[in-house]
C-alpha cells in the first residue's frame, strides 16, 4: 500500500501492523528520495551527507545517526585486496546495497559509492528509530528504543536485513532513503572494531545523539 506524505509516497508492505501505520501518520514529511546519483560521489562526501537522512526497509527504519566510510585504498575495506564472490557488488555501480556477515554472527549493511570499479562503501552503524518501532522491538526482543539500532548488527536485525538484501538497489522497494531536511551538527572520529587504518577519522555521527553505537570523544 502507499501512505502519501506531501510530494512523495512512502511504500509500506501489507504485513506491517496497524501501530506502525499510526507511527507513520504522526511523523513530519520526509525529505526528497535519494537516488543512485547521490551515491555516485566520493565516499567521503556521501558518508557525512547521510547523517540525518532517513532509511526505511519495508517501511521500517529511522534517521541515520552514525556511519563509517571505507575506500578501496583503505586496508580495512573489504575491497582492498580485490574482488571476491562476497564483495563483488562493491566493484559495481553506485547506489546498491552490500550486506555481509560480521564474525559469523551479525549482518551489516553498506551503501556502495563512487564510480564503478572504485569499490568504496558506507557502513550504516546506527539509526534513531522512527518508523515501525513495534516491529523493531519484536525483532530485537528489546524495549529500549536507544538499544534497538545502536550498532550495525542491531540495525540489520531491527530492519530484518540479511544476505537476501545483498545487491539490491537503494532507490526502489523494499529500500527507501530520504534526504535530511537540514544539515545537522556532525562530528567525526576514528572507526570502531577494526585493526587496520585505525587512525583514519572516517566515522561520522550526529553530535549529541543518544542513539549512537558509541559516543565520540569530547
Amino acid at each position: 500500500m502507499n501512505i502519501t506524505f506531501p510530494d512523495h509516497p512512502v511504500w509500506l508492505p501489507e504485513r506491517i501492523p496497524c501501530p506502525q501505520m499510526a507511527d507513520l501518520l504522526s511523523l513530519a514529511p520526509l525529505g526528497r528520495p535519494l537516488t543512485k546519483k547521490f551515491f555516485a560521489r566520493s565516499v567521503h562526501e556521501v558518508a557525512p551527507d547521510l547523517i540525518g537522512a532517513t532509511l526505511l526497509v519495508d517501511g521500517v527504519g529511522g534517521i541515520i545517526v552514525e556511519v563509517e566510510a571505507y575506500h578501496h585504498t583503505d586496508p580495512a575495506a573489504h575491497s582492498y585486496r580485490g574482488p571476491t564472490p562476497r564483495n563483488m557488488v562493491m566493484f559495481g555501480p553506485p547506489g546498491f546495497l552490500y550486506v555481509y556477515r560480521s564474525y559469523g554472527i551479525h549482518w551489516c549493511m553498506n551503501f556502495v559509492c563512487e564510480k564503478e570499479g572504485s569499490a568504496s562503501a558506507v557502513l550504516v552503524r546506527a539509526i534513531e528509530p522512527t518508523h515501525g518501532i513495534a516491529a523493531m522491538r519484536r525483532r530485537r526482543r528489546q524495549q529500549d528504543e536507544r538499544m534497538l539500532c545502536s550498532g550495525p548488527g542491531k540495525v540489520c536485525e531491527a530492519l530484518a536485513v540479511s544476505n537476501k538484501h545483498n545487491t539490491l538497489v537503494l532507490d526502489a522497494p523494499p529500500i527507501a532513503l530520504y534526504a535530511r531536511p537540514r544539515k545537522p551538527d556532525i562530528v567525526a572520529g576514528i572507526r570502531i572494531g577494526i585493526t587496520k587504518a585505525v587512525e583514519l577519522p572516517w566515522r561520522y555521527g550526529l553530535r549529541g545523539s543518544r542513539f549512537l553505537s558509541k559516543p565520540f570523544p569530547g
